[in-house]
């Protein structure tokens, strides 16, 4: 039967890496159905993504990639599934909706699992995916114990990455690190321009001529987190800032659908405070 796999490869740089695994996956008689590679020769570091089809055994292919890799590699062979994602919501349904009906339309490589919103705001448009949504309000206790809450519910669920559809909360750090590098958020912003509250306004004050949108991992640094992808549209002197954020809502549903898409198809190497995106 043939199988299908994704080769992720972080490491040292050396001389024939390429070759190296190219010839692993030579001698099995498997096609290299895609094949990427870049080297960040600053850090002489080196990143490889190859998608193969054939005949073979995961952890016999996986040994065999690993043996030739320098000491210290991080390597990765995955299958082609759809992987399983949580959506954290507040009250704006743009992001959510474009998300709901890519999902239902097939076109979103991942099955959502539930929806978490800290509001009700949503639940309705939720619930017409039929898709699970958990109200977790937050009025009256502190940030600590409605995380945890939180928490509480994201733990019943297996899953791969947190999508933040426009969760209006800032995470503690005790959140970022019990999930680190699967959180993903949409900012209304091109960061690191304008980071934190009302962006439109803080861009419109400044006379910007361009907006745009980021999507991001999470870190316990504000908005400063590796960046997936972005987007810019163009503004002038006739649009205020509400006209700005309606605006800027089309980019934020494209920035944060193609960065699923491209998170989704293993296609993100997290590197430092960077990615680097085959």
């Amino acid at each position: 039967m043939k199988n299908i796999a994704r080769i992720l490869i972080d490491c040292k740089d050396a001389k024939g890496l390429v070759y190296q695994v190219s010839k692993v996956f030579f001698e099995r008689s498997l096609n290299i159905d895609s094949n990427q590679e870049f080297v960040d020769k600053q850090v002489s570091k080196f990143f490889m993504r190859s998608v193969v089809s054939g005949d073979f055994e995961v952890s016999e292919l996986e040994s065999a990639i690993q043996e030739i890799l320098p000491e210290n590699a991080h390597l990765r062979v995955i299958a082609p599934e759809k992987k399983k994602i949580i959506l954290l919501v507040t009250k704006e349904s743009h992001a959510l909706g474009d998300i709901l009906i890519r999902h239902s339309a097939g076109e979103l490589d991942a099955n959502i699992q539930a929806v978490i919103g800290n509001h009700k705001t949503l639940e309705q448009l939720v619930k017409r995916f039929d898709i699970p949504f958990h109200h977790i309000p937050a009025e009256g206790m502190d940030r600590q114990t409605h995380e945890k809450n939180v928490m509480a519910v994201i733990n019943q669920y297996h899953f791969d990455f947190l999508v933040l559809a426009k969760y209006m909360r800032i995470l503690t750090q005790n959140f970022v690190d019990n999930y680190a590098q699967k959180i993903i958020n949409i900012h209304h912003s091109f960061l690191p321009a304008f980071i934190g509250a009302n962006p439109y306004k803080q861009a419109f004050e400044r006379g910007v001529k361009i907006i745009g949108a980021t999507a991001h991992f999470v870190t316990s640094d504000l908005d400063e987190g590796p960046i997936i992808a972005q987007n810019i549209i163009p503004v002038n002197h006739r649009f205020d800032w509400k006209d700005m954020q309606r605006a800027g809502r089309d980019v934020e549903k494209a920035v944060l659908s193609r960065a699923l898409s491209l998170v989704l198809n293993d296609r993100v190497f997290i590197h430092g405070n960077k990615t680097i995106v085959f």
